[in-house]
């Protein structure tokens, strides 16, 4: 793993987390139980304190971070997708962060909000419990489901199988020269939004 101290400051990560050798950890950072940190991400802690509560996920190139003598939390199960800037930002329990979202400084994402992907949420804004929220600036559209809610829960629950899953099985090794003859695909255990809701 790539966790560095600074200037004192040690990151903290449970064992039962999983942090990819390609991400980077740096400083005042806890990392709660059941986290997944994907190769390219980077949570860097050398100017405040980075809290990610049990079941964040972060994915793969997504940057947290902060200015001078802020500190953020990520509260249990907030699930921030690939390519996503969390910067000075609050996340609340069990929100999607979409990819290639940007979350500026001192805004405060509320439980159970969906944020769409490619959006930017301005500096300073607050967004209320269960709102769906998308675009360039950020808009509220109208509330999250029951139904929106339930299908977000289960893929965070994917990734908090992750860890458990990375810690098992994965490992560096040589690529094979050719496809082997008997390559399955994975299971189709999960399906799009628009999927599921399908009639």
């Amino acid at each position: 793993m790539a966790i560095y101290s600074f200037k004192g400051y040690t990151p903290v990560v449970h064992k039962s987390s999983f942090v990819h050798p390609l991400a980077a950890v740096t400083g005042n950072v806890i990392i709660g139980k059941n986290c997944y940190i994907g190769p390219g991400a980077a949570i860097r802690g050398d100017w405040g304190q980075i809290i990610l509560e049990d079941g964040v996920n972060i994915q793969e190139n997504c940057t947290v971070h902060m200015f001078p003598g802020k500190s953020i939390t990520l509260k249990e199960s907030a699930h921030v997708g690939h390519g996503a800037i969390i910067h000075g930002a609050n996340l609340g329990k069990n929100c999607l962060i979409g990819m290639n979202t940007v979350i500026m400084d001192d805004s405060e994402i509320g439980d159970e909000c969906i944020i769409g992907a490619m959006s930017f949420v301005k500096a300073e804004t607050k967004i209320p419990y269960r709102s769906l929220v998308v675009g360039n600036p950020a808009k509220i559209i109208r509330g999250v489901t029951d139904e929106m809610i339930d299908w977000k829960t289960k893929g965070t629950q994917l990734y908090k199988q992750l860890p458990a899953d990375c810690h098992e099985s994965l490992k560096e090794v040589e690529p094979l020269r050719e496809v082997p003859e008997n390559m399955k695909v994975q299971d189709d255990i999960y399906k799009t939004l628009r999927e599921t809701f399908k009639k």
